[in-house]
């Protein structure tokens, strides 16, 4: 039964993939005969997340799987961002045995970067027209900020000009600025004014050039 599910959930890794393209990645993993870290089985698209066979899921998975398999849900439609720094909408489904323990994992990453970039641009230049889905991408973009922060390894109050300038350099990366407002939040948070924003992202560009 174990195989049995898990050539079904690669047969339909290929039938999704196929269907919605070369920006949705999904991924097939077995977390019963393989070690959770290296339990990438299957892959379709790998291009959009970064990940390749025999690598893991995310942190949070791992974690989840470690701490409180039991209870573990499925995950469905949540935003997260890719190890290339690619906005993606993604989803997360379990698969089971007959006594309802978890043998494996179907995962679909869909790239959703181009689609912010859109939107924003037919905000900016279409009023009324082209609106985004507003707490969909306050959350992403909350979501980029803490990945930020996380990366620099210290709270804000701490950090210095360089620690600042890490953190936007990662969120410019990561395509945060695409998304309107986006540079009040991150002064907000990161306790800088515009300008001081605007010459970080200079100081950004000009070491990318180096």
């Amino acid at each position: 039964m174990h195989a049995d599910n898990l050539d079904f959930a690669v047969r339909l890794s290929k039938a999704i993939a196929a269907q919605f393209g070369k920006d949705c990645e999904v991924v097939v993993y077995d977390l019963k005969s393989c070690p959770a870290e290296h339990s990438i089985i299957a892959i379709e698209n790998g291009h959009v997340s970064g990940r390749q066979l025999g690598d893991g899921p995310s942190r949070i998975v791992l974690e989840t799987l470690k701490t409180n398999s039991g209870r573990a849900r499925d995950r469905l439609s949540f935003l997260t961002r890719g190890r290339n720094g690619k906005m993606l909408k993604s989803s997360n489904v379990y698969l089971r045995d007959e006594n309802g323990e978890i043998i494996g994992m179907l995962a679909i990453n869909f790239d959703i970067s181009l689609m912010v970039a859109v939107n924003h641009a037919l905000k900016e230049g279409m009023d009324g027209f082209g609106k985004t889905d507003t707490i969909t991408v306050t959350a992403l973009l909350d979501d980029l900020i803490d990945q930020s922060i996380q990366l620099v390894g210290k709270p804000v109050p701490l950090m210095n000009k360089d620690d600042k300038i890490r953190a936007i350099r990662y969120l410019n990366d990561s395509g945060a600025f695409l998304i309107t407002k986006s540079g009040l939040k991150v002064c907000e948070t990161f306790k800088i004014s515009k300008y001081t924003l605007y010459s970080y992202i200079d100081a950004v560009k000009m070491r990318s050039q180096k």
